[in-house]
């Protein structure tokens, strides 16, 4: 094969996979911030999913393993996928039930959820594997498929496939319809019989799973085991992308494409530029972006306003 087709598919498979846990988490916070509630929890909702992914597949390979160190249980990582968007939805219903509930800040639940999760997974591995910084190898990962080619995991073609879903869902249907209300104007919508809070915590809990997956993408579609603090800011990326694709679901698929490529640029090299450059080119981009350089972006309009019934 030529080698410069080869280096298109290698720069190709590896800015997808760069991408997928970006496209995860900014989809799953358009739900949220159509509904009108901030989620900066992302990054925090990402790590506790990569967390969750890899300790329950080694849980459950464990036993399994002691017995045949060759054993392949083909279904662990599945139920770690599971487990993971389980724990991101429990997880984006606290942040609803401190903001929709009780009306507490947005911004500052968030920040607390991400605070949370810096903590938590050290007492986790410490507890489980007697150290703060990582889970045990999962020996049994969830299946790449084209290995050698794009060798890529279910994640990503779920990635991929909640782009139409979403602007199906968000466009053409009545859930659709309501969680745009409530985001735009949550006193009409209320008087037409649309219930807010319900909406609101549907939207944030939506949020929760789909960065679930993205960190578990991260813990065992794209790798072998949960490593302290793996998700170095895709949270805030993906908010970035967000913003960047103003929260219309094929922009941001595009945004998360645009930066998921330049992360993908440090591991392909295929430019002679210094490595720390190439590093720092993402978190360049998401300053651009949420400076407003690169066009204006208008929010819902009740976004981050807690609804107080009347």
């Amino acid at each position: 094969m030529d080698t410069t087709l080869i280096l298109l598919i290698a720069v190709v498979a590896s800015g997808i996979r760069s991408a997928t846990p970006l496209l995860l988490a900014s989809m799953g916070g358009l739900y949220s911030e159509r509904g009108g509630v901030v989620n900066i929890a992302l990054e925090g909702i990402m790590l506790f999913g990569a967390l969750t992914a890899a300790v329950v597949t080694n849980l459950i390979e464990r036993p399994y393993l002691a017995q045949d160190p060759t054993a392949a249980i083909w279904w662990a990582p599945w139920v770690g996928m599971l487990a993971a968007v389980a724990a991101g939805g429990l997880i984006g219903a606290l942040h609803a039930l401190v903001t929709v509930t009780y009306k507490a800040d947005q911004i500052v639940s968030g920040t607390a959820i991400n605070l949370l999760a810096l903590g938590v997974p050290a007492v986790v591995t410490n507890t489980l594997y007697g150290n703060t910084a990582n889970t045990d190898i999962v020996r049994n990962t969830l299946p790449r498929y084209f290995p050698g080619v794009l060798d890529i995991s279910a994640p990503v073609f779920i990635a991929f496939l909640m782009v139409p879903v979403t602007v199906f869902v968000i466009n053409r249907t009545r859930f659709g319809l309501r969680l745009r209300a409530v985001g735009e104007n949550p006193e009409a919508a209320d008087t037409l019989g649309v219930r807010v809070e319900r909406m609101r915590y549907s939207g944030v809990i939506i949020s929760g799973m789909l960065a679930g997956l993205g960190g578990c993408f991260l813990s065992i579609g794209a790798g072998n085991q949960f490593v302290r603090g793996m998700t170095a800011s895709r949270g805030f990326i993906a908010l970035a992308a967000l913003i960047f694709g103003k929260w219309r679901p094929v922009p941001v698929m595009g945004a998360a494409l645009l930066f998921g490529f330049a992360q993908s640029l440090v591991t392909v090299q295929l430019f002679v530029f210094p490595p720390s450059l190439l590093e720092a080119l993402p978190f360049v981009l998401t300053m651009l972006v949420l400076a407003g350089f690169i066009g204006r972006a208008i929010p819902p309009k009740a976004i981050g306003r807690p609804y107080e019934k009347e």
